[in-house]
């Protein structure tokens, strides 16, 4: 029986990105703060320190900062006609586990969703008509715009310290920037990245082509950089370890570097690691949260009270938790009724591996987002008429992730192994780079979460099951822009080239990124969403479920950057709207 503790103000289950910012502001209000995380407590010293931060074996390979899938994994398969298998590994995504979540081993890359991303339905079906959507795409609305999110876009970027240059000005579109990104009230806090070799050959080769390049927008800060609660964001030493390894440097943004040293100081917040929280207790009525429940690491039960309760966990463990306690209706695909679950997506990047025999590259220099892009084929900033599909992806190329044991480029027709890959090995290392293609993902009736029938966790708790494959919107979206992306590596004047669109069968073994959406999504209509434009759960009104969970489908970006907008709405609805007048806020 569960150990009943003193009730607080608000309980936070995970302890990463969003809950640190969400922590931290109302625990300076007064409030008195539980942080609760299932993993353990981690800090750049003495956790990040060299030389073991560099160690790919223990981080990439064998998953040092992510999920121990030995207690808690999903269960996975393509469409609701296969028998769902447990994930023994982790490969096309890695959430994180440990205080600072996935935001400790995150690529630092930091998007802004397109105005158009908001209201995609609404969009599409204005220009194109209803045709141009496939019948069981389930695409829809946010229920909120860009410009509503802007101040919370600007506010995220400032406390991060993201380095990028400005292309849309309050309107005025700026040479040397993004000139297809929403309005922005202000510059960026830092100046780009430096610009490595193969942005400089990729940007040259796109301008030619009569593209627009501008560098890709990156929380690695470029410069040391003090954020307003006073803490300092080191300078980047493009020392090339940044997706999947924390910084040893302090100069990647996250928990640790932004705000877990002041948060940590406040005497209204308590941090209680290795505690996982496996329910959350609704009242009689069903329709307000008392308290959860969690299970530390001595097999203790504990029950917390909590007059807030904010999920702020990964996409796929919120989702869970809300099924477990029974917080909205389950998804049924076949009824087309209940919310919880639906619009899971992903995205559909693919790539151009490119080969020189002229040129020397050096790729294991760079930092996560040290890159150039281009946005003339992302969202809809091109015309999809004729073409079979909406969405698109951004494509940029630079440097950052070329390490020795990971990564091993050969041209095609190499062999898999033997003296002549050995050879294809040692001369391309330093003459290859890749173009990238961070492709969108429409949602679908039949892409989905729900509790497996068969499988458990250590505790006896059914796991998540996922239930997802890619469309022909998506393998039709991804071979028109890696056809694209491959006539930019054309002009770069590579020798050899690779070019991999994504198509076939979607499978969760090879890694392709940790940018899960959906489960818990967001709009104005209860009977397709989740929560409010708040995060507020439509049916628990003292419960928010903050995540990339709550976007409808996912677009052509990296989500965090949005992610960090949308937490800054829903704290400011809960600090000048919920605490004056608990309640449903729409």
């Amino acid at each position: 029986m569960a150990t009943k503790l003193k009730g607080v103000d608000v309980v936070t289950v995970g302890v990463g990105l969003t809950a640190t910012i969400l922590a931290q502001e109302l625990a300076a209000t007064g409030l008195k703060v539980v942080g609760l995380e299932r993993g353990r407590w981690r800090d750049t010293d003495p956790d990040f320190a060299m030389p073991g931060a560099h160690d790919e074996l223990k981080y990439v390979r064998r998953h040092e900062l992510m999920q121990d899938l030995s207690k808690e994994t999903i269960t996975f398969r393509n469409n609701a006609n296969e028998l769902a298998l447990p994930m023994r590994d982790l490969g096309s995504f890695r959430p994180g586990e440990g205080v600072g979540g996935a935001a400790v081993h995150w690529g630092a890359v930091t998007w802004r969703f397109f105005p158009w991303d908001f209201q995609t339905k609404t969009k599409t079906l204005e220009r194109y008509g209803p045709k141009q959507v496939a019948e069981d795409c389930t695409m829809q609305d946010w229920g909120v715009t860009y410009e509503e999110l802007e101040p919370h876009f600007d506010r995220f970027e400032y406390l991060y310290g993201v380095s990028g240059k400005a292309g849309n000005l309050k309107g005025k579109i700026v040479e040397g920037g993004n000139r297809f990104e929403g309005p922005r009230s202000r510059e960026f806090p830092n100046p780009p990245l430096k610009t490595p070799h193969s942005s400089a050959l990729f940007a040259r080769a796109a301008q030619s082509l009569s593209y627009k390049t501008f560098p890709v927008p990156s929380a690695a800060n470029s410069r040391a950089y003090k954020n307003e609660y006073g803490q300092t964001i080191n300078a980047c030493v493009y020392c090339g370890y940044c997706q999947f390894f924390a910084c040893e440097m302090g100069a990647k943004a996250s928990p640790q570097t932004t705000v877990l040293p002041v948060l940590m100081q406040n005497k209204n917040f308590e941090l209680r690691t290795m505690c996982n929280v496996v329910k959350v207790n609704l009242d009689s009525e069903k329709k307000r949260a008392v308290s959860v429940t969690y299970v530390d690491s001595r097999g203790r039960e504990f029950e917390q009270p909590a007059e807030l309760i904010l999920l702020t966990s990964y996409v796929l463990n919120n989702c869970r938790l809300m099924l477990l306690s029974g917080i909205g209706k389950p998804y049924d695909p076949v009824a087309n009724t209940g919310v919880v679950g639906r619009n899971y997506a992903y995205q559909t990047p693919s790539n151009v591996n490119l080969f020189f025999d002229d040129k020397v590259l050096n790729g294991f220099m760079g930092a996560g987002g040290n890159a150039t892009g281009i946005d003339d084929f992302n969202g809809d900033n091109f015309d999809h008429t004729g073409l079979g599909f909406i969405g698109g992806g951004n494509i940029n190329c630079g440097s950052g992730a070329t390490r020795p044991i990971e990564v091993r480029p050969v041209p095609p027709g190499t062999p898999r192994w033997g003296s002549e890959w050995k050879k294809a090995v040692a001369k391309y290392f330093t003459r290859s780079c890749s173009i990238a293609i961070q492709g969108a993902c429409q949602s679908y009736r039949g892409n989905y979460l729900d509790l497996d029938p068969t499988y458990r966790d250590a505790y006896g708790l059914p796991l998540l099951r996922m239930t997802f494959d890619r469309r022909e919107n998506e393998h039709k979206m991804s071979v028109y822009i890696t056809n694209k992306a491959a006539e930019i590596g054309k002009a770069m004047g590579a020798s050899k080239m690779n070019v991999n669109p994504r198509t076939g069968k979607y499978t969760i073994v090879p890694y392709q990124s940790t940018h899960n959406t959906g489960g818990t999504v967001m709009g104005a209509d209860p009977n397709t969403s989740v929560v409010n434009k708040y995060l507020q759960s439509w049916d628990v009104h003292n419960v928010f479920a903050i995540s990339a969970g709550a976007f409808p489908q996912n677009g052509g970006y990296n989500p965090t950057g949005t992610v960090g907008a949308l937490t800054f709405q829903a704290l400011e609805a809960i600090k000048t709207k919920y605490l004056k007048r608990p309640g449903a806020l729409v």
